[in-house]
């Protein structure tokens, strides 16, 4: 309701996290979710074998490969009522979002950018991940920033985990807050 003050407090309740393998996309989802006090679900989790088979093999996934996957991310994310959801997905293309969108149309995105040589001292320092180092330079190619009409906002990783989940979750008040007052200005 137009003039609420609780609305523009209300955080948003569909978030993915977005961005390379590497940005921290399941740390910082899981302890955003934890703030908000809502689930936080991995969406890799949600790849089916032969995705997980292909990236642990060093080979890119394709298009065709995403869509279904990205069909079930939206599903995740619109079933998750009115209790919210944090969700980890790369999200890179803006087909990919588009495609998230047209399940959970409220969904926000928050990028978690970083410079290439922050992103690949993570991928190496990492183990027991089925995304190796060398698919980085696949995903920067293929990665598209937020368009200004996209309902998300972008967080650098540069700085201690303390301070992204800090700018995460003031990114995501300021969301709230743009939300509320442009209904405000189209509601009755």
């Amino acid at each position: 309701m137009a003039g609420d003050p609780g609305a523009a407090a209300e955080q948003p309740r569909r978030i993915v996290v977005m961005g390379v393998s590497g940005c921290g996309k399941t740390t910082i989802g899981d302890l955003v979710a934890r703030a908000l006090g809502v689930p936080f679900l991995d969406g890799d989790s949600l790849h089916p074998v032969e995705n997980v088979a292909k990236m642990a093999a060093g080979t890119p996934l394709t298009d065709e490969d995403r869509w279904p996957w990205l069909a079930t991310v939206g599903t995740e994310l619109a079933n998750a009522g009115d209790g919210g959801l944090v969700l980890a997905c790369s999200a890179l293309r803006r087909s990919y979002r588009d495609a998230i969108r047209e399940k959970a149309p409220d969904t926000v995105f928050l990028h978690l950018h970083g410079s290439k040589e922050v992103l690949r001292e993570r991928t190496e320092g990492r183990s027991g991940h089925f995304m190796p180092p060398a698919l980085l330079d696949s995903q920067l190619a293929t990665l598209e920033p937020l368009d200004a009409d996209e309902a998300g906002f972008v967080v650098d990783i540069a700085v201690p985990v303390s301070e992204v989940v800090a700018e995460a979750l003031a990114g995501l008040a300021n969301s709230a807050s743009s939300t509320a007052q442009r209904i405000g200005a189209t509601g009755p």
